[in-house]
């Protein structure tokens, strides 16, 4: 169907996928692949290669993602990839999710790698879908946001699932957004300073945000030029009246909250006055979803093998 069709019937859905480069996902996977097998595949020689069909299975309930780093593994070793579900679907164990077709030496050869991939991109967006809901049940208007808390290599899948399950990435690296934290004021000398020298190199395109421990801290931000102010560390209590005499003095200013927020307490946060509430546990602190890869023999339901 296509994208004007979608509109017209009210049924579009974002995706995703078309923000990640085609150049990118092959040089991430073929790097992927490399450190799984930088010399010998012994367990290849062994099954050679006849050409076979796995079945992807989910085995824990979750929110589906990182189909394109799935894809980009398999398409590396020309194995080709039939989806049953769409991207961001929620889906309970145990089911077919997809089915990979190729020599078996090669479907095993990606097995593991496109898996760690699917699983923990899948992690996060069932996370951040759960805190999305919290925000629905509150009316906020506001946006949750990960942080730059990521794995370094996995970065982009770890980003790319935020989006999947519909929460905020934040900035995606340092070049990205200019934040200024606690050691860049401690060293340039005053808030003041430190945001004047961003803006002599960020110039117009890039918001300069500072992370602040007071209310004097955020006020002294936002007088400086500050598009955003962290206040960092705040309890709940104190954030809905910091947030209010912020706003009163610079109405325009962006408010973020970050720092202890958790799961158990994300909803105390979703205050008026509050845009974004960060925290790190998004990319730190999810449970993976489970998934195995079964090549597929007539006669056999492959929800009764063993999927250890």
């Amino acid at each position: 169907m296509a994208t004007e069709d979608r509109i017209l019937n009210n049924i579009y859905k974002p995706i995703f996928s078309n923000v990640l480069s085609p150049v990118t996902l092959q040089h991430m996977a073929r790097e992927w692949l490399k450190e799984d097998t930088p010399n010998f595949d012994y367990g290849g020689f062994v099954v050679g290669e006849k050409e076979e069909t796995a079945l992807l299975l989910i085995k824990s309930q979750g929110v589906i993602a990182g189909k394109p780093f799935f894809n980009a593994v398999f398409k590396e070793l020309d194995c080709d990839v039939a989806w049953e579900y769409e991207e961001g679907e929620f889906l309970e164990p145990i089911q077919c999710v997809a089915k990979v077709t190729g020599k078996v030496r090669r479907l095993l050869l990606g097995e593991r790698v496109a898996l760690n991939c699917l699983s923990r991109a899948s992690g996060i967006a069932s996370f951040a879908r759960q805190l999305a809901k919290i925000k629905e049940t509150v009316c906020w208007k506001g946006e949750i946001a990960g942080t730059r808390k990521t794995t370094p290599g996995f970065r982009l899948v770890e980003k790319y699932a935020l989006m999947v399950g519909s929460v905020s990435t934040h900035r995606h690296d340092l070049s990205s957004m200019i934040m200024l934290k606690d050691n860049h004021i401690w060293t340039s000398g005053s808030i003041t300073q430190a945001v004047k020298d961003a803006r002599v190199v960020g110039g117009f395109s890039l918001k300069v945000e500072v992370e602040c421990r007071s209310v004097d801290e955020a006020l002294e931000a936002a007088e400086a030029g500050s598009d955003i102010v962290m206040l960092d560390n705040f309890s709940p209590e104190a954030i809905s009246s910091a947030t209010e005499k912020i706003k009163s003095k610079f109405p325009n200013v962006l408010i973020e909250a970050s720092g202890g927020i958790t799961e158990s307490n994300i909803k105390q946060y979703m205050v008026p006055g509050v845009d974004v509430v960060s925290l790190s546990r998004l990319t730190q602190g999810y449970d993976v979803v489970d998934f195995s890869l079964k090549i597929h023999k007539e006669g056999v339901d492959p929800r009764n093998l063993p999927v250890k």
